[in-house]
């Protein structure tokens, strides 16, 4: 899946925040909703224009920002 076509980020949208094409729904709103218990068709019936695949793309993004993180172990 090509995330270009679904997410996009531009200084004058949400101060930069990754955002759903279009909307001002932020990938990171749409997680919390998903982890909070909403399901795919809770959220596109709420958020008219929003697909599974923004849903996806939103996923997409997530796994790839933590793919690309670096992590340091907490000295004990």
């Amino acid at each position: 899946m090509d995330i270009n076509k679904y997410i996009e980020i531009k200084p004058e949208i949400l101060q930069g925040k990754p955002v759903i094409k279009g909307t001002r729904l932020s990938v990171q709103f749409i997680l919390n909703l998903l982890a909070n218990g909403a399901s795919f068709d809770e959220i596109t019936h709420e958020y008219k224009g929003i697909s599974n695949n923004h849903i996806k793309a939103c996923l997409i993004f997530a796994s790839n920002s933590l793919d690309q993180t670096l992590y340091y172990p907490l000295a004990g």
